[in-house]
């Protein structure tokens, strides 16, 4: 029963963030911590709104079933080296969000200027920038 009720809370979470981030958003990301042997840093997830700055780490860890590492200002830890780990996070947050890819903003381009008005990979839903 705990693990249907996790199920249902994690895609509450997806629904919410759905909401937050239609596709075309731009999210932020901070970073907060690099291990000492680099082979993992601690991510923080900012949303910009007319509200100003939201955090949106827990709810990312949560649709992501990642955990927040709270000693470094609620960060997700990503492992890994070699490449960008905050477009990595953001593109596996759009995988998770838009699951069936995404239909185009109007005017907007996809991957490689295709403008058929929908892209079947859902990573790229979302923009990613590090403040």
């Amino acid at each position: 029963m705990a693990t249907s009720t996790k199920t249902q809370d994690r895609e509450a979470t997806r629904t919410r963030l759905r909401e937050l981030l239609p596709p075309g958003t731009t999210v932020h990301t901070i970073l907060r911590h690099v291990s000492q042997s680099g082979m993992s840093r601690d991510i923080s997830v900012v949303l910009h709104g007319k509200d100003g700055p939201q955090d949106i780490t827990r709810l990312v860890a949560e649709a992501l079933d990642s955990k927040v590492k709270d000693r470094y200002f609620n960060a997700i830890r990503r492992q890994g080296c070699g490449m960008d780990m905050g477009f990595d996070l953001i593109y596996n947050l759009g995988r998770v969000l838009y699951p069936q890819g995404f239909d185009l903003v109007p005017g907007q381009r996809g991957r490689n200027g295709d403008t058929s008005g929908h892209d079947d990979d859902g990573g790229y839903a979302l923009n990613q920038r590090w403040l």
